[in-house]
């Protein structure tokens, strides 16, 4: 991460609680993901963010226009 660049913030809503596959059912980051966070680069977050946004999709909790 260059020292221009802010960090990645976190996607925490601060409704922690795991479901049965181990994934946060307020953000949705993966146990191991939400973990390993504050070691993650800004490419790696902008991933998990990615990851989050299609596990919200397909857990239908976020909305999408067709």
């Amino acid at each position: 991460m260059s020292e221009a660049e802010k960090p990645v913030r976190s996607p925490c809503v601060h409704v922690c609680a795991l479901d049965e596959q181990d994934v946060c059912i307020g953000c949705q980051r993966t146990a191991a993901e939400i973990t390993r966070w504050g070691r993650m680069e800004n490419t790696e977050r902008r991933a998990v963010l990615q990851l989050c946004l299609e596990r919200a999709r397909a857990s239908g909790l976020l909305l999408t226009s067709s």
